[in-house]
Protein backbone atom coordinates (compact mmCIF):
# COMPACT_ATOMS: atom_id res chain seq x y z
CA UNK A 1 0.00 0.00 0.00
CA UNK A 2 0.99 3.66 -0.35
CA UNK A 3 1.44 5.23 2.50
CA UNK A 4 3.52 8.91 3.78
CA UNK A 5 5.49 6.72 5.93
CA UNK A 6 6.74 4.30 3.56
CA UNK A 7 9.81 6.98 1.12
CA UNK A 8 11.80 4.05 0.66
CA UNK A 9 9.62 2.42 -2.30
CA UNK A 10 11.13 5.41 -3.83
CA UNK A 11 13.76 2.81 -5.36
CA UNK A 12 11.81 0.65 -6.38
CA UNK A 13 8.84 2.37 -7.84
CA UNK A 14 7.50 4.57 -9.93
CA UNK A 15 4.72 6.81 -8.35
CA UNK A 16 2.50 9.52 -9.83
CA UNK A 17 0.41 11.13 -7.39
CA UNK A 18 -2.12 14.44 -7.51
CA UNK A 19 -3.61 13.21 -10.83
CA UNK A 20 -7.41 12.73 -11.52
CA UNK A 21 -6.94 8.88 -12.40
CA UNK A 22 -9.61 7.63 -14.80
CA UNK A 23 -10.93 4.52 -13.13
CA UNK A 24 -13.14 2.30 -14.93
CA UNK A 25 -15.87 3.19 -12.63
CA UNK A 26 -15.10 6.80 -12.21
CA UNK A 27 -12.66 9.52 -11.73
CA UNK A 28 -10.89 9.89 -8.46
CA UNK A 29 -8.27 12.45 -7.42
CA UNK A 30 -5.46 9.89 -6.64
CA UNK A 31 -2.08 8.11 -6.39
CA UNK A 32 -0.78 5.47 -8.65
CA UNK A 33 2.10 3.45 -8.12
CA UNK A 34 3.96 1.06 -10.97
CA UNK A 35 6.44 -1.50 -10.34
CA UNK A 36 8.34 -3.86 -12.70
CA UNK A 37 5.74 -2.33 -16.14
CA UNK A 38 2.84 -2.72 -14.00
CA UNK A 39 0.14 -1.49 -11.72
CA UNK A 40 1.10 -2.11 -8.05
CA UNK A 41 -1.63 0.19 -6.23
CA UNK A 42 -3.65 2.74 -6.93
CA UNK A 43 -5.27 5.04 -4.18
CA UNK A 44 -6.95 8.57 -3.75
CA UNK A 45 -5.61 11.24 -1.75
CA UNK A 46 -2.29 12.94 -2.60
CA UNK A 47 1.13 12.27 -1.47
CA UNK A 48 4.25 14.23 -0.84
CA UNK A 49 6.72 12.22 -2.90
CA UNK A 50 6.88 11.07 -6.62
CA UNK A 51 5.84 12.55 -9.95
CA UNK A 52 3.31 15.62 -9.20
CA UNK A 53 0.17 15.59 -11.94
CA UNK A 54 -1.06 18.96 -10.60
CA UNK A 55 -4.18 17.74 -11.77
CA UNK A 56 -3.58 16.26 -14.95
CA UNK A 57 -6.05 13.54 -16.26
CA UNK A 58 -4.23 10.00 -16.19
CA UNK A 59 -5.59 7.09 -18.14
CA UNK A 60 -4.74 3.98 -19.80
CA UNK A 61 -3.16 4.09 -23.15
CA UNK A 62 -4.91 4.04 -26.39
CA UNK A 63 -6.31 0.96 -28.41
CA UNK A 64 -6.29 1.38 -31.58
CA UNK A 65 -7.71 -1.23 -34.08
CA UNK A 66 -7.50 0.51 -37.47
CA UNK A 67 -5.09 3.14 -38.46
CA UNK A 68 -3.44 3.06 -42.21
CA UNK A 69 -0.96 5.44 -41.05
CA UNK A 70 1.79 3.21 -42.36
CA UNK A 71 0.57 3.81 -46.08
CA UNK A 72 0.88 7.45 -45.49
CA UNK A 73 4.83 6.86 -43.71
CA UNK A 74 5.71 5.08 -46.94
CA UNK A 75 4.36 7.26 -49.44
CA UNK A 76 4.26 10.93 -48.14
CA UNK A 77 3.84 12.36 -51.48
CA UNK A 78 1.95 10.80 -54.91
CA UNK A 79 5.35 8.51 -56.16
CA UNK A 80 7.36 8.92 -53.55
CA UNK A 81 8.48 5.72 -51.89
CA UNK A 82 10.04 6.36 -48.68
CA UNK A 83 11.92 3.37 -47.26
CA UNK A 84 10.13 0.85 -45.57
CA UNK A 85 12.37 0.13 -42.49
CA UNK A 86 12.23 3.67 -42.03
CA UNK A 87 8.41 4.56 -42.29
CA UNK A 88 7.97 1.84 -39.95
CA UNK A 89 9.77 3.79 -37.31
CA UNK A 90 8.08 7.03 -38.08
CA UNK A 91 4.88 5.35 -38.08
CA UNK A 92 5.50 4.00 -34.58
CA UNK A 93 6.25 7.23 -33.14
CA UNK A 94 3.29 9.31 -34.64
CA UNK A 95 1.39 6.32 -32.59
CA UNK A 96 3.28 6.78 -29.32
CA UNK A 97 2.90 10.85 -29.84
CA UNK A 98 -0.79 10.23 -30.15
CA UNK A 99 -1.68 8.21 -27.07
CA UNK A 100 -1.43 5.02 -28.63
CA UNK A 101 0.13 1.99 -26.85
CA UNK A 102 -1.33 -0.87 -28.64
CA UNK A 103 -2.42 -0.57 -32.23
CA UNK A 104 -3.53 -3.41 -35.12
CA UNK A 105 -2.04 -2.10 -37.84
CA UNK A 106 -4.49 -2.50 -41.18
CA UNK A 107 -2.79 -3.59 -43.92
CA UNK A 108 -4.98 -3.60 -47.12
CA UNK A 109 -4.56 -7.14 -49.26
CA UNK A 110 -5.95 -6.76 -52.56
CA UNK A 111 -7.53 -3.24 -53.75
CA UNK A 112 -9.45 -1.88 -56.33
CA UNK A 113 -6.36 -0.07 -58.16
CA UNK A 114 -4.60 -3.25 -59.62
CA UNK A 115 -0.88 -1.15 -59.93
CA UNK A 116 -1.62 0.71 -56.55
CA UNK A 117 1.55 1.01 -53.55
CA UNK A 118 -1.29 -1.15 -51.72
CA UNK A 119 -0.64 -4.44 -54.05
CA UNK A 120 3.07 -3.96 -54.15
CA UNK A 121 4.01 -3.28 -50.84
CA UNK A 122 1.44 -6.42 -48.81
CA UNK A 123 4.46 -8.19 -47.94
CA UNK A 124 7.58 -6.00 -47.33
CA UNK A 125 4.81 -4.36 -45.09
CA UNK A 126 4.30 -7.40 -42.95
CA UNK A 127 7.97 -7.84 -42.87
CA UNK A 128 9.17 -3.91 -41.83
CA UNK A 129 6.41 -4.24 -38.95
CA UNK A 130 7.62 -7.90 -37.65
CA UNK A 131 11.41 -6.38 -37.84
CA UNK A 132 10.03 -3.18 -35.99
CA UNK A 133 8.51 -5.41 -33.27
CA UNK A 134 11.12 -8.14 -32.67
CA UNK A 135 14.39 -6.03 -32.91
CA UNK A 136 12.79 -3.41 -30.40
CA UNK A 137 12.99 -0.69 -32.83
CA UNK A 138 9.24 -0.16 -31.95
CA UNK A 139 8.25 2.10 -28.90
CA UNK A 140 4.10 0.50 -29.21
CA UNK A 141 2.77 -2.59 -29.09
CA UNK A 142 2.02 -3.24 -32.88
CA UNK A 143 -0.34 -6.34 -33.97
CA UNK A 144 -1.42 -6.86 -37.47
CA UNK A 145 -5.06 -6.55 -39.27
CA UNK A 146 -5.47 -7.65 -42.62
CA UNK A 147 -7.85 -5.91 -44.43
CA UNK A 148 -9.36 -8.28 -47.40
CA UNK A 149 -10.55 -6.68 -50.11
CA UNK A 150 -12.80 -9.45 -51.04
CA UNK A 151 -13.30 -8.16 -55.32
CA UNK A 152 -9.41 -9.21 -55.66
CA UNK A 153 -8.52 -12.56 -57.38
CA UNK A 154 -5.93 -13.56 -55.06
CA UNK A 155 -7.49 -11.58 -51.64
CA UNK A 156 -7.78 -15.05 -49.90
CA UNK A 157 -4.58 -16.75 -51.43
CA UNK A 158 -2.62 -13.84 -49.92
CA UNK A 159 -4.40 -13.66 -46.77
CA UNK A 160 -4.01 -17.40 -46.29
CA UNK A 161 0.08 -17.23 -46.36
CA UNK A 162 0.09 -15.30 -42.83
CA UNK A 163 -2.79 -17.20 -41.47
CA UNK A 164 0.28 -18.20 -38.38
CA UNK A 165 1.83 -15.09 -38.43
CA UNK A 166 2.39 -14.11 -34.92
CA UNK A 167 1.47 -10.39 -34.81
CA UNK A 168 -2.01 -11.26 -36.74
CA UNK A 169 -5.13 -10.52 -34.29
CA UNK A 170 -8.05 -9.56 -36.58
CA UNK A 171 -9.12 -9.86 -40.25
CA UNK A 172 -12.04 -7.81 -41.90
CA UNK A 173 -13.70 -8.08 -44.73
CA UNK A 174 -14.13 -5.60 -47.23
CA UNK A 175 -15.72 -4.02 -50.34
CA UNK A 176 -15.49 -1.47 -51.66
CA UNK A 177 -16.76 -1.97 -55.07
CA UNK A 178 -18.67 1.33 -56.49
CA UNK A 179 -22.75 1.63 -56.31
CA UNK A 180 -22.74 0.11 -52.48
CA UNK A 181 -21.13 0.47 -49.18
CA UNK A 182 -18.73 3.12 -48.81
CA UNK A 183 -19.51 4.38 -52.01
CA UNK A 184 -22.91 4.22 -52.28
CA UNK A 185 -23.14 7.44 -53.78
CA UNK A 186 -20.94 7.13 -57.54
CA UNK A 187 -20.01 10.65 -57.31
CA UNK A 188 -17.99 10.20 -54.44
CA UNK A 189 -16.57 7.30 -55.93
CA UNK A 190 -15.37 9.17 -58.82
CA UNK A 191 -13.88 12.23 -56.49
CA UNK A 192 -11.93 9.45 -54.35
CA UNK A 193 -10.33 7.63 -56.98
CA UNK A 194 -9.53 10.06 -59.39
CA UNK A 195 -8.38 12.16 -56.36
CA UNK A 196 -6.55 10.13 -54.60
CA UNK A 197 -5.40 7.05 -57.21
CA UNK A 198 -4.97 9.33 -60.27
CA UNK A 199 -7.45 7.71 -62.10
CA UNK A 200 -8.32 10.10 -65.30
CA UNK A 201 -11.21 11.55 -66.65
CA UNK A 202 -11.75 9.13 -69.66
CA UNK A 203 -10.96 6.01 -67.85
CA UNK A 204 -12.91 6.26 -64.72
CA UNK A 205 -16.18 5.08 -66.19
CA UNK A 206 -14.03 1.74 -67.86
CA UNK A 207 -12.39 1.72 -63.82
CA UNK A 208 -16.14 1.13 -62.73
CA UNK A 209 -17.10 -1.28 -64.78
CA UNK A 210 -13.89 -3.62 -64.43
CA UNK A 211 -14.24 -3.22 -60.17
CA UNK A 212 -17.80 -4.56 -60.43
CA UNK A 213 -17.27 -7.53 -62.88
CA UNK A 214 -14.07 -8.11 -60.16
CA UNK A 215 -16.44 -8.18 -57.56
CA UNK A 216 -19.01 -10.53 -59.14
CA UNK A 217 -16.05 -12.73 -59.87
CA UNK A 218 -14.53 -13.01 -56.71
CA UNK A 219 -16.65 -11.86 -53.82
CA UNK A 220 -18.63 -14.58 -52.83
CA UNK A 221 -15.95 -16.90 -52.94
CA UNK A 222 -12.93 -15.00 -50.78
CA UNK A 223 -15.75 -14.32 -48.34
CA UNK A 224 -16.62 -17.72 -47.63
CA UNK A 225 -12.74 -18.83 -47.49
CA UNK A 226 -11.73 -15.48 -45.23
CA UNK A 227 -14.39 -16.80 -42.66
CA UNK A 228 -13.82 -20.44 -42.52
CA UNK A 229 -9.79 -19.45 -41.75
CA UNK A 230 -10.89 -16.70 -39.48
CA UNK A 231 -12.65 -19.56 -37.39
CA UNK A 232 -10.06 -22.40 -38.07
CA UNK A 233 -7.00 -19.71 -36.87
CA UNK A 234 -9.41 -17.97 -34.02
CA UNK A 235 -8.89 -14.93 -35.38
CA UNK A 236 -11.45 -11.76 -34.62
CA UNK A 237 -13.39 -10.92 -37.67
CA UNK A 238 -14.82 -7.44 -38.67
CA UNK A 239 -17.32 -6.33 -41.44
CA UNK A 240 -16.62 -3.00 -42.95
CA UNK A 241 -19.19 -0.40 -44.78
CA UNK A 242 -22.26 -2.29 -44.23
CA UNK A 243 -25.28 -0.23 -45.03
CA UNK A 244 -28.50 -2.54 -45.28
CA UNK A 245 -29.63 -4.32 -42.53
CA UNK A 246 -28.80 -7.52 -45.29
CA UNK A 247 -25.73 -6.74 -44.95
CA UNK A 248 -25.73 -6.83 -41.23
CA UNK A 249 -27.24 -10.11 -41.21
CA UNK A 250 -24.56 -11.43 -43.66
CA UNK A 251 -22.16 -10.41 -40.99
CA UNK A 252 -23.66 -11.96 -38.23
CA UNK A 253 -24.33 -15.92 -40.12
CA UNK A 254 -20.02 -15.15 -40.82
CA UNK A 255 -19.30 -14.76 -37.10
CA UNK A 256 -18.47 -11.12 -37.22
CA UNK A 257 -17.66 -9.61 -33.97
CA UNK A 258 -16.54 -6.20 -34.80
CA UNK A 259 -18.86 -3.82 -37.29
CA UNK A 260 -16.63 -1.34 -38.21
CA UNK A 261 -17.97 1.93 -40.07
CA UNK A 262 -21.70 1.32 -41.25
CA UNK A 263 -22.81 4.14 -43.33
CA UNK A 264 -26.18 4.58 -41.98
CA UNK A 265 -27.99 4.41 -38.77
CA UNK A 266 -30.21 1.34 -39.74
CA UNK A 267 -27.06 -0.52 -40.10
CA UNK A 268 -25.71 0.57 -37.18
CA UNK A 269 -28.96 0.08 -35.34
CA UNK A 270 -29.28 -3.58 -36.54
CA UNK A 271 -25.30 -4.04 -35.56
CA UNK A 272 -26.28 -3.08 -32.47
CA UNK A 273 -29.35 -5.20 -31.86
CA UNK A 274 -27.17 -7.80 -32.09
CA UNK A 275 -24.50 -7.73 -30.41
CA UNK A 276 -21.45 -6.74 -32.51
CA UNK A 277 -19.14 -3.70 -31.69
CA UNK A 278 -19.47 -0.82 -33.61
CA UNK A 279 -16.40 0.81 -34.62
CA UNK A 280 -16.49 4.65 -36.00
CA UNK A 281 -13.62 6.74 -37.10
CA UNK A 282 -12.43 9.83 -34.98
CA UNK A 283 -12.02 11.76 -38.02
CA UNK A 284 -15.63 11.61 -38.43
CA UNK A 285 -16.10 13.16 -34.82
CA UNK A 286 -13.71 15.77 -35.83
CA UNK A 287 -14.36 17.17 -38.89
CA UNK A 288 -18.32 16.93 -37.97
CA UNK A 289 -19.33 14.33 -40.80
CA UNK A 290 -17.90 11.91 -43.27
CA UNK A 291 -16.09 12.49 -45.92
CA UNK A 292 -17.88 9.98 -48.14
CA UNK A 293 -21.22 11.46 -47.18
CA UNK A 294 -22.37 8.73 -44.44
CA UNK A 295 -23.56 8.83 -41.54
CA UNK A 296 -22.45 11.54 -38.67
CA UNK A 297 -20.10 9.04 -36.07
CA UNK A 298 -21.35 11.87 -33.53
CA UNK A 299 -24.70 10.99 -34.60
CA UNK A 300 -24.24 7.30 -33.90
CA UNK A 301 -22.51 7.92 -30.45
CA UNK A 302 -25.79 10.35 -29.42
CA UNK A 303 -27.88 6.72 -30.00
CA UNK A 304 -25.37 4.94 -27.91
CA UNK A 305 -24.87 3.14 -30.74
CA UNK A 306 -20.63 3.12 -30.66
CA UNK A 307 -18.31 1.03 -28.77
CA UNK A 308 -14.88 1.85 -30.56
CA UNK A 309 -13.17 4.74 -31.79
CA UNK A 310 -10.15 4.54 -34.23
CA UNK A 311 -8.07 7.00 -35.82
CA UNK A 312 -8.21 5.65 -39.05
CA UNK A 313 -6.30 7.77 -41.04
CA UNK A 314 -5.23 10.79 -38.62
CA UNK A 315 -3.75 9.19 -35.21
CA UNK A 316 -3.92 12.40 -33.26
CA UNK A 317 -7.58 12.52 -33.36
CA UNK A 318 -8.23 9.80 -31.09
CA UNK A 319 -7.79 12.36 -27.92
CA UNK A 320 -9.36 15.45 -29.57
CA UNK A 321 -12.77 13.07 -30.53
CA UNK A 322 -12.74 11.66 -26.72
CA UNK A 323 -13.16 15.17 -25.34
CA UNK A 324 -15.40 16.39 -28.60
CA UNK A 325 -17.53 13.50 -26.87
CA UNK A 326 -17.38 14.26 -23.72
CA UNK A 327 -18.44 17.56 -24.21
CA UNK A 328 -20.97 17.05 -27.12
CA UNK A 329 -22.51 13.76 -24.76
CA UNK A 330 -22.03 15.33 -21.29
CA UNK A 331 -20.68 12.46 -20.57
CA UNK A 332 -17.72 12.02 -17.57
CA UNK A 333 -14.50 11.50 -19.09
CA UNK A 334 -13.81 8.27 -17.93
CA UNK A 335 -17.29 6.60 -20.17
CA UNK A 336 -16.12 8.20 -22.86
CA UNK A 337 -12.76 7.06 -22.04
CA UNK A 338 -14.02 3.30 -22.87
CA UNK A 339 -14.70 3.62 -26.60
CA UNK A 340 -10.83 4.27 -27.11
CA UNK A 341 -9.29 2.05 -24.17
CA UNK A 342 -11.28 -1.02 -22.79
CA UNK A 343 -13.52 -1.71 -25.74
CA UNK A 344 -10.69 -2.26 -28.46
CA UNK A 345 -8.90 -4.69 -25.92
CA UNK A 346 -11.91 -6.46 -25.26
CA UNK A 347 -12.68 -6.98 -29.04
CA UNK A 348 -9.29 -8.59 -29.76
CA UNK A 349 -9.06 -10.17 -26.29
CA UNK A 350 -6.43 -8.05 -24.52
CA UNK A 351 -8.16 -6.59 -21.69
CA UNK A 352 -6.94 -8.84 -19.32
CA UNK A 353 -4.07 -7.18 -19.33
CA UNK A 354 -4.91 -3.37 -20.50
CA UNK A 355 -7.38 -0.58 -21.72
CA UNK A 356 -8.04 0.02 -17.68
CA UNK A 357 -6.50 1.77 -14.73
CA UNK A 358 -6.83 -1.60 -12.72
CA UNK A 359 -3.91 -3.00 -10.36
CA UNK A 360 -2.20 -6.59 -12.09
CA UNK A 361 -2.69 -4.71 -16.05
CA UNK A 362 0.31 -3.54 -17.92
CA UNK A 363 1.50 0.20 -16.89
CA UNK A 364 0.63 1.92 -20.73
CA UNK A 365 -0.44 5.24 -19.12
CA UNK A 366 -1.71 8.58 -20.75
CA UNK A 367 -1.48 11.95 -19.22
CA UNK A 368 -3.38 14.61 -20.76
CA UNK A 369 -4.52 17.97 -19.87
CA UNK A 370 -7.16 20.34 -22.01
CA UNK A 371 -7.70 23.77 -22.15
CA UNK A 372 -10.99 23.73 -23.58
CA UNK A 373 -9.63 23.88 -27.04
CA UNK A 374 -7.68 21.42 -27.46
CA UNK A 375 -6.47 18.58 -25.06
CA UNK A 376 -2.52 17.98 -24.93
CA UNK A 377 -0.49 14.94 -24.89
CA UNK A 378 1.82 15.40 -21.10
CA UNK A 379 3.60 12.31 -21.67
CA UNK A 380 2.92 8.33 -22.67
CA UNK A 381 4.31 5.38 -21.00
CA UNK A 382 3.77 1.59 -22.15
CA UNK A 383 4.58 -0.79 -19.37
CA UNK A 384 6.27 1.80 -16.71
CA UNK A 385 8.95 3.41 -19.20
CA UNK A 386 8.33 6.68 -20.88
CA UNK A 387 7.40 6.58 -24.87
CA UNK A 388 6.91 10.04 -25.57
Amino acid sequence: MLKDSQPEILMTQQIYTNYRLQLPEGEILGSLVVEDGEISDIQPGVVNWGQDGDGDYLMPGLVELHTDNLEQRMSPRPQVNWPLDVAAVYHDRDLAAAGITTVCDAVCVGDLAPNSLRMLQVEPMIEALYQGQTSGRFTVDHHLHLRCELGYEKTYEMVAGYADHPMLCLLSLMDHTPGQRQFAKLEKYKEFYMGKHGVGEHEIDQFIADRIAAQHQNAQQNRQNLVQLAQAKSLALASHDDATVEHVQEAIDDGVAIAEFPTTIRAAKASHENGLQILMGAPNLVLGGSHSGNVSAMELVSLSLVDIISSDYVPQSLLQAMFLIMRAQNLPLHEALRLFTLNPAKAIGLDGDRGSLEVGKRADLLIARDDGVVPQIVEVIREGKRIA
